[in-house]
């Protein structure tokens, strides 16, 4: 038996984007959006400015490693928690990647140059000018998945250090890492 997700966005975004593909789910009562990469912009943006939906704050930005996963074809999601705070609704954005490469541990790369030579397939467009508290969140995912935010306004690592080179949060990182543990220059109280 299938069921139709009920959510006060859907018929209004039905309205608004017909041709773009959107599909939407629930499981919980919890409504999920699927949105295409190249639409997820337009579509944070109406979410935000619609009178009827008021969508002003992001919760949470995280991403899900499908890597494994039963029936998956693509292998990252980055999820957007969205809440009218006014209305008192929440909604989900889900946005599917699939890496060009391996998504393996990788060379050492520096942020600056990250964004340049990254994976394509890994590129999702910042919503920090909508949502101005995805900076960190996006910086996290950054680091911890390999996500690249293309016109996020400083995108560097938060947890590892600039040059890294892989991405610790992925299903494919070791468990016991790269070495970093033994590499790692220990400070002591005397030496700082």
């Amino acid at each position: 038996m299938t069921q139709t997700a009920h959510h006060p966005a859907l018929p209004l975004l039905k309205d608004k984007f017909p041709g773009v593909g959107l599909r939407a789910g629930e499981f919980r009562g919890m409504v999920t959006l699927l949105v295409p990469r190249e639409h997820l912009i337009e579509v944070a943006r109406f979410l935000r400015d619609e009178p009827r939906l008021k969508f002003d704050m992001l919760v949470d930005l995280l991403t899900i490693d499908y890597l494994g996963y039963p029936g998956a074809t693509d292998r990252f999601g980055v999820v957007y928690l969205l809440a009218s705070t006014s209305l008192n609704h929440r909604l989900t954005l889900k946005v599917m990647l699939q890496p060009n490469g391996e998504a393996a541990p990788t060379s050492p790369i520096r942020d600056e140059e990250a964004i340049a030579k990254g994976d394509p397939g890994l590129k999702v467009p910042s919503v920090y000018p909508i949502w101005p508290a995805a900076d960190w969140l996006e910086r996290e995912q950054y680091d911890l998945m390999g996500i690249l935010f293309t016109g996020h306004p400083d995108l560097r690592r938060l947890m590892t250090w600039n040059g890294f080179g892989s991405h610790p949060l992925r299903k494919n990182y070791p468990v016991r890492g790269l070495g970093e543990r033994e590499d790692y220059k220990v400070v002591t109280r005397d030496s700082a």
